[in-house]
């Protein structure tokens, strides 16, 4: 299993422990409520009794525990009659209940106040969504009594998610927080790496180079094919050990034609792997674009090496350029006629550590993406796979102009 799987792994167990904590949470939270809901209901049908009591009786020595019992209930309720006329009401907000008249009451100079029959309204028709009504028979009339969870209750049903919600906001915040960080410590170390080994590259070079000039002073070798190969390869090292010292910084973009840059590269990549493999160069020789040709061969050869490593034996890799003219971009495809990539795996051959090879990195696709969006300020996806027929890489570059001459 690769680093990158093993990752994914992690995190689905993770989120998996999560659900199983926040399934617990809410179906305590939801046992509990249970358990209120039936208490309040019992209080409720208390106080419906207790009602009862005080329209028949005329002991007024019970009159007054079955008030103290009544006044005890917190459970908001309307009583009404089979006609659904509000006969009583109990632990209304009062601020709501009476609506303010301007015209004053002519017996005592105050302003006149009347019950307010569209709260009492809407207040009883949330009341019969919720619950079922209790039913009472006082003097041969049916009474109906509806109730509401009380405040408490309904706070005790949110507060769940209301919990699981500010810790998800937090753990986010840490997560975030705590990626950034690492993600800054891994960049320091690339960084690090990376310019400590074109430091320790510079000694073999240059000693190479010394080697060469005295192969072709000692054998008169000026012109021999050999030697000049030679003096490619070492020229190529120089190049890997500049590519190196330019990571961490943002290396400057100078306008070249694409089809220029690439098709220098490909005429080099193309004599150093099997002649099994043949390639064809094709597009639009006159679109422009900022590169740094340095960093953006490499991009090339990590894709052109995916190619081969994916043909595996004998096949074909067509480079072709093209552009937008609207849109001001530069396509830069690179297809294969290889194994193809299964379409699941079109964003993840780009994380580090994903490889299909036994003694691959998985690195060469993810420093591949970051050198082309984060140095050039372009795009690299998987235009197309086919398993068995094959894959096409696409980058997209911001075209600086057209030449003249482009047809794109």
């Amino acid at each position: 299993m690769n680093p990158y799987q093993q990752k994914k792994r992690w995190k689905y167990s993770l989120l998996s422990f999560a659900i199983v904590i926040a399934s617990g949470s809410l179906l305590y939270t939801n046992y509990l409520v249970r358990n209120i809901a039936k208490s309040e209901r019992t209080r409720a049908q208390v106080w419906a009794m207790s009602m009862k009591q005080i329209v028949a009786s005329d002991d007024n020595d019970f009159l007054n525990y079955v008030f103290a019992v009544r006044d005890s209930s917190t459970v908001p309720a309307i009583v009404t009659n089979e006609k659904g006329d509000i006969q009583l009401s109990r632990g209304l907000d009062a601020t709501k209940t009476f609506i303010r008249l301007e015209a004053e009451d002519n017996t005592k100079g105050k302003p006149h106040k009347k019950y307010d029959i569209e709260y009492f309204k809407s207040e009883l028709a949330y009341m019969k969504k919720q619950h079922t009504p209790i039913r009472l028979t006082v003097f041969g009339s049916q009474w109906l009594v509806y109730y509401k969870d009380s405040d408490l209750l309904t706070q005790l049903k949110y507060f769940p998610y209301v919990q699981l919600s500010v810790i998800a906001i937090f753990l986010m915040m840490a997560y975030t927080a705590f990626s950034s960080s690492r993600k800054s410590e891994q960049n320091q170390v690339w960084v690090g790496l990376a310019k400590e080994t074109a430091h320790q590259l510079g000694t073999p070079i240059s000693s190479l180079m010394a080697w060469i000039e005295l192969m072709k002073e000692k054998f008169n070798a000026e012109d021999d094919p050999l030697i000049a190969e030679m003096e490619n390869d070492v020229q190529r090292l120089e190049i890997v050990a500049d590519r190196f010292s330019k990571i961490g910084s943002k290396p400057q973009l100078e306008e070249h034609k694409v089809y220029e840059v690439v098709k220098d590269f490909v005429d080099y990549f193309r004599v150093r792997v099997s002649k099994n493999i043949s390639f064809e160069m094709t597009g639009n020789p006159y679109l422009q674009a900022g590169l740094n040709v340095p960093l953006f061969d490499w991009v090339l050869e990590n894709l052109l090496k995916n190619a081969v490593n994916a043909i595996d034996g004998k096949g074909k890799i067509k480079v072709d350029v093209s552009g937008n003219k609207i849109k001001k971009q530069v396509f830069i495809d690179i297809s294969d006629t290889g194994k193809g990539i299964p379409r699941s795996k079109f964003d993840t051959v780009f994380q580090p550590g994903y490889t299909t090879r036994k003694r691959g990195w998985g690195l060469g696709l993810s420093l591949t993406k970051r050198m082309i969006e984060n140095y050039h300020d372009g795009q690299i996806f998987v235009k197309e796979s086919e398993i068995g027929k094959g894959t096409t890489f696409r980058i997209v570059l911001k075209n600086i102009r057209h030449d003249k001459k482009t047809a794109a």
